[in-house]
């Protein structure tokens, strides 16, 4: 029979098959949250990831990212370490036990929505997880059958042994550690199979080993079933009287998304080609928001651990970390997150080197959820400069794509700025820029720094166009978070030849806003109610175009959109982003109406009101106008700002008002806005 281990409760419904009772979604079970120390005393920090670990359990590995410090891992299973003398912690770039010093103390609790760090040394921030000014990367797994499970044993010796563990789905990948004395972190990966192993703090390709370290002293050379795992009689796995722990990770299983047939966790491997061009692309049928990398065969590697919160683009410009190192985090090109999967930008022999064979986790990006509240995925925060480095906090969440405009400045300083986390950053101390009034190429701005504040948008100086002191100057910015049903970005190279290019919206875009990167380019437009044989300029007042080299003809679905030969959305080997937008009930809503020259209400299903409003006349030219709550929509005057001009915002029309269920067209409107019979597209936001 097989030891019962301590571990997590699956919870399935009586249809059995796997299917969860309630919906499971990878933010509830999975999050990268950034946060820098604060303390010099051992003082506390509480992180709120809404990841329920006092309940349900998990565990949480802490790295620095700016100083060199070890991984730590604190799990549900062996507890959180409330005194200095009780820490619970393991290094993943290390041999010791758990205890790593009476000076070191590193989580104080799991929390329902999260957890509380302490600072891990008073001295140092070598095995700090809260050391002052240290910026620190948190990745925390929570216990869910089909993802991941954290299993508690004390070895017999007993060759053959099995342990038995709750994640109900394929092993993917298992890391086994002594937590009682010192000892080697064992891997099991599926694609090297239970013939080989490979170690987490180590460098090596995958093998068999000699003496007491080999595949059948560590598992019997047996793969783990959906149930168990198997045991040999070696030290670092099965030692009489010797306490240890085990983190196992599904593989393609399921189990997520309404209908519990969602992938959220792949362990596959890759061979490497040796190209920097970006020609090894590996499918994955989503999107990842994590990935945990390691040469396999051929060579030595480390194993290398990237995210998209603090940095995996569409060019290839990551932030790097090595799990078995202390080293503090690079920067480099190597890998990029797509739609479907990841694209190698690198040849080097740690990543895709030719000949040799490559392992990976990867965690698919959330959120999987329809958001229900507008709040949750878009704010409008105003600011006055001030010519010194600060980050725009009270945003609410974690920024994918935001635009700016100064408020009261006209001329060249007058620009819709745009910025996204998919096209990233040229370094740390630069974002991509695109400008909304020009044609232009994005350019690297120095004035805006790296997308890894979970709450605000970091701003690096006293540029005019974002933060000048002035006048005083005022600006306003739009920030908004990718989410089903409401808002995706999407990266791709142009081919030159029709072709349809896959997004992640979860339902059909009904605003696609396209510009050329690389090279100069017209902002492209599709919207709905204009149709698939036409297309906008945003950065132009003209009438829709009729051209089938836009979309051919071709109406956008749920998974993909059509782009054709068009120079400006699919010039060959050009770099091009596309925003999409989509109704999402209550949140947002992409429409038309006809004006009538009298007061007109616009009903988009919302309950508070239009907290954003987007509006461009179709039938005749006529500008893009932008109201937005946090400059002012009210009874009165509204002010506005055009996103094809460098006007500087007009403050003194009341030409939108206050609408329960949407918004509210003016009498007082010019043609622009409610022309009698005029055709006119929006987007408004809840």
């Amino acid at each position: 029979m097989p030891l019962q281990a301590t571990s997590g409760a699956a919870s399935y419904d009586a249809f059995g098959g796997g299917v969860p009772a309630v919906p499971q979604y990878i933010e509830d079970v999975f999050s990268t949250w950034l946060y820098t120390g604060n303390s010099t005393t051992g003082g506390t920090q509480t992180i709120t990831n809404n990841i329920d670990l006092s309940t349900k359990g998990g565990m949480v590995w802490i790295k620095g990212r700016s100083a060199a410090s070890d991984h730590i891992l604190t799990d549900t299973s062996r507890g959180a370490g409330t005194t200095a003398s009780n820490n619970q912690g393991l290094a993943s770039n290390l041999n010791a036990a758990e205890d790593l010093g009476a000076s070191y103390d590193f989580l104080s609790a799991f929390n329902t929505n999260g957890f509380t760090v302490k600072q891990g040394g008073t001295t140092t921030a070598t095995r700090g997880t809260n050391y002052n000014n240290v910026t620190y990367a948190s990745w925390t797994f929570r216990k869910q059958p089909k993802f991941f499970d954290v299993v508690t044993y004390t070895g017999d010796g007993n060759i053959g042994r099995t342990v038995s563990h709750n994640l109900n789905a394929t092993v993917g990948f298992m890391l086994i550690k002594c937590t009682s004395q010192p000892g080697g972190w064992v891997a099991y990966h599926r694609s090297v199979g239970a013939s080989q192993f490979l170690t987490l703090n180590a460098t090596d390709a995958a093998g068999s080993g000699s003496g007491g370290n080999t595949p059948a002293k560590y598992w019997n050379s047996t793969a783990p079933t959906s149930t168990v795992f198997s045991l040999g009689d070696a030290a670092n796995t099965n030692e009489t009287g010797q306490t240890y722990v085990a983190y196992l990770f599904a593989h393609d299983a399921g189990g997520f998304g309404l209908t519990g047939t969602d992938n959220v966790i792949s362990c596959g491997t890759y061979a490497g080609n040796g190209s920097g061009s970006g020609s090894n692309t590996i499918n994955l049928g989503y999107e990842p928001q994590y990935l945990l990398v390691k040469r396999s065969s051929g060579g030595v590697g480390s194993w290398w651990v990237i995210d998209n919160m603090r940095g995996a683009t569409a060019d290839g410009n990551d932030k790097l970390l090595a799990a078995n190192t202390t080293a503090a985090e690079v920067s480099d090109q190597k890998i990029a997150f797509t739609a479907t999967g990841f694209t190698l930008y690198d040849s080097s022999s740690e990543f895709n080197a030719s000949g040799s064979n490559y392992i990976y986790i990867a965690i698919r990006r959330g959120p999987m959820k329809v958001p229900t509240s507008g709040a949750s995925v878009y704010n409008g925060v105003t600011w006055t400069g001030n010519n010194a480095a600060r980050t725009i906090t009270g945003i609410g969440f974690p920024l994918d794509m935001c635009f700016t405009h100064i408020r009261n400045v006209s001329g060249t300083s007058a620009q819709s700025l745009f910025f996204d986390r998919f096209r990233g950053n040229a370094n740390t101390t630069s974002a991509k820029r695109l400008t909304a009034t020009s044609t232009a190429a994005e350019t690297d701005y120095t004035s805006v720094g790296t997308f890894d504040r979970m709450d605000g948008f970091r701003i690096l100086d006293g540029d005019g166009l974002i933060n000048d002191a002035g006048l005083p100057s005022t600006y306003v910015g739009y920030f908004f978070k990718r989410a089903p049903s409401f808002f995706d970005v999407v990266c791709y190279t142009g081919t030159g030849v029709l072709r349809t290019i896959t997004h992640n919206l979860g339902a059909v875009p009904e605003l696609i806003i396209i510009k050329k990167r690389s090279a100069v380019g017209s902002w492209v437009v599709y919207v709905s109610p204009v149709g698939n044989t036409k297309a906008l300029f945003l950065n132009s007042t003209s009438t829709p175009t009729t051209d089938t080299s836009f979309w051919n003809n071709t109406s956008p679905t749920a998974s993909v959109f059509t782009v054709n030969v068009d120079n400006d959305i699919n010039d060959t080997n050009k770099t091009q982003v596309a925003y999409l937008f989509a109704t999402c009930a209550g949140v947002s809503k992409v429409g038309s109406y006809t004006g009538t020259g009298t007061t007109l209400q616009i009903d988009c299903g919302f309950t508070g009101g239009a907290r954003f409003v987007l509006i461009k006349r179709t039938d005749s030219t006529g500008d893009w106008y932008v109201w937005d709550t946090a400059r002012g929509i009210v009874s009165g005057n509204d002010p506005y700002l055009l996103l094809n001009s460098t006007a500087a915002e007009v403050t003194s029309t009341d030409y939108i008002d206050t609408y329960s269920a949407g918004f509210e067209i003016s009498s007082t409107a010019p043609s622009a806005i409610n022309a009698s019979g005029g055709t006119f597209i929006f987007l408004a936001i809840a």
